[in-house]
């Protein structure tokens, strides 16, 4: 099965979510359709499964973002926790591709990939009201940082702009704090 669900997210990461068919995936897999058929129905079954595993590293690392603090050791902490979501990027970059391919035309899948980023940003508001200015308002704040985080992401991912990681990571936690703390 693992191996057919990494099949899944290479041919997803190529040919995108509705090109891809069965017959692709078990090529790349170099198993047969009926062990395909044995693991999963059809292909949106195979991305319901990605989905899932997605779902979970998402919502686990939503739950470890520790209280935002001031100073060297609070960038430090949340520089660590933008570099775990960066990783989380890079391990399921093809299902998150997918998943905005998906959220286009309004599918099952779409709607999971905004209810997974709606349960982040709420993390991310409880964490920056906790610590926001009078004149912060922590749900625009929260909808601005995620928009940031998961936009860069995605577009190093997909290739769209060419950044080095530590750079971005770097930079995004630095933005993120000074906007919290001031420069």
């Amino acid at each position: 099965m693992r191996k057919l669900l990494d099949a899944g997210a290479q041919v997803f990461a190529a040919k995108g979510y509705y090109a891809t068919r069965v017959d692709d995936i078990v090529k790349v897999a170099q198993t047969s359709h009926g062990t395909f058929y044995l693991y999963f129905a059809n292909k949106e079954d195979l991305f319901r499964a990605l989905a899932a595993e997605v779902t979970d590293a998402m919502r686990e690392l939503a739950e470890g973002l520790a209280p935002l603090r001031p100073g060297t050791a609070g960038r430090a902490e949340l520089r660590e926790w933008i570099a775990q979501l960066t990783d989380v990027y890079e391990q399921y970059g093809p299902v998150i591709r997918a998943w905005t391919e998906a959220e286009i035309g309004g599918s099952e899948f779409g709607r999971l990939g905004t209810d997974v980023l709606s349960q982040f940003t709420l993390v991310l508001y409880q964490r920056i009201a906790e610590v926001a200015p009078a004149d912060l308002d922590p749900a625009v704040a929260s909808l601005v940082l995620v928009a940031m985080l998961e936009r860069l992401n995605y577009y190093a991912l997909a290739r769209q702009v060419r950044v080095e990681r530590d750079a971005m990571v770097d930079t995004l936690a630095r933005v993120m704090h000074a906007s919290l703390f001031g420069g």
